[in-house]
């Protein structure tokens, strides 16, 4: 059955038969599984020609079912018009009567989550810091492309650690574009009739108002960095109640620096007075700026790339003593965010190399 909705515009060198992945994937063996949620089952599997492929096998059942074909939809548009390296690659889809495949090229390290989340439970090593700070890297290029480089802007909606895939080096590729909307103008929102994402990862404003931007991408991405800092979940009903969101208690922690480094070095295999510290600690503060309560005041990813850019290139950077931002709700009363929110609607106050920032005081450091 053909759907209204089916991506019959997307070309057609994408299009493959049921039997085709059916046979690859072992006719949807359980033992290569590797992945499920609501919005289906992944699988492994190799092609003829010796690809190694990830196939998604969308659940199109039940009263959900036009919205999963909306979802099966929108990620078909965005990963067939719009490749770029830090993007997983989209190798093929079928639509044959109530099956919506998704292929994907195999991403051989899997999910950022089991390395930085469930690294134990899997037997493996801890991520390196120059692991993360590469991974952080890639996934900033991945956003940036999709903010403003790509034909077309998109929003992901849906960035965290299980739609970040690594490659058998460790690259980093977004994945999972079901929920991505075309981004509206600079400095412009769009309202969302039903609110999407993770919770944890999900930017104040979005929650609250119904309303999304590209800085709602940066609010998630710097929930991830504060992941790859901590090893901690964004979001954890386990945990004591000050540290059960990661935003909050991160925004409490980040400018004293025992008790960063007490939530770090746990983790990461470095000393407390090591060469490391110093890029930790701007990383941390990079996460204070992507998580500022006001949208407007989180920095666009290009401006993010640069910075870990430069950290990636061993950077050593002065300390900023003059930004506020983060995510403490508690200093500021939810009916004046909202007014905030909306006063700045078609405005864009971010952060820039002109100011006061992380990157205007390594500039001055360098050309004086």
């Amino acid at each position: 059955m053909v759907h209204p909705k089916d991506p019959q515009s997307v070309n057609s060198e994408n299009a493959m038969s049921v039997q085709a992945i059916q046979k690859a994937i072992d006719n949807f063996a359980a033992a290569n599984e590797i992945g499920r949620g609501g919005f289906g089952v992944v699988y492994k599997g190799t092609m003829d020609d010796g690809t190694k492929i990830a196939m998604k096998r969308m659940d199109t059942g039940g009263v959900e079912s036009n919205k999963a074909i909306e979802e099966f939809h929108s990620e078909i548009h965005v990963i067939s018009k719009d490749r770029h390296m830090y993007l997983v690659s989209l190798l093929g889809y079928s639509v044959e009567g109530n099956e919506r495949l998704v292929v994907y090229q195999y991403m051989h390290n899997g999910a950022l989550s089991r390395h930085l989340l469930h690294w134990e439970r899997f037997k493996l090593k801890p991520l390196s810091w120059a692991k993360r700070l590469g991974i952080a890297l890639d996934v900033a290029r991945g956003l940036e492309y999709l903010h403003g480089l790509a034909r077309h802007s998109f929003i992901h909606r849906d960035l965290k650690s299980s739609n970040i895939l690594l490659s058998n080096d460790f690259r980093a590729k977004i994945s999972d574009f079901r929920l991505a909307k075309v981004a509206p103008g600079l400095g412009k929102s769009m309202a969302a009739t039903t609110l999407a994402g993770t919770f944890g990862y999900i930017a104040p404003e979005c929650a609250v108002l119904r309303r999304i931007t590209t800085k709602s991408d940066v609010y998630s991405f710097g929930v991830v960095l504060m992941e790859l800092l901590t090893g901690v979940k964004a979001l954890d009903e386990k945990r004591p109640e000050e540290t059960r969101n990661l935003a909050q208690w991160f925004s409490q922690i980040k400018d004293e620096k025992e008790k960063l480094l007490e939530a770090i070095v746990s983790t990461l295999d470095i000393k407390a007075d090591g060469s490391e510290v110093e890029g930790i600690s701007v990383v941390a503060e990079l996460a204070g700026h992507c998580t500022a309560k006001d949208p407007s005041h989180r920095p666009g990813m290009s401006y993010v790339v640069n910075v870990l850019a430069l950290l990636v290139e061993r950077w050593q950077p002065v300390k900023n003593e003059g930004y506020s931002g983060g995510v403490n709700l508690e200093q500021t009363s939810l009916s004046e965010l909202v007014e905030g929110w909306k006063a700045s609607e078609g405005k864009d106050t971010s952060i820039e190399i002109s100011q006061v920032s992380i990157g205007s005081k390594y500039f001055s450091y360098v050309f004086g």
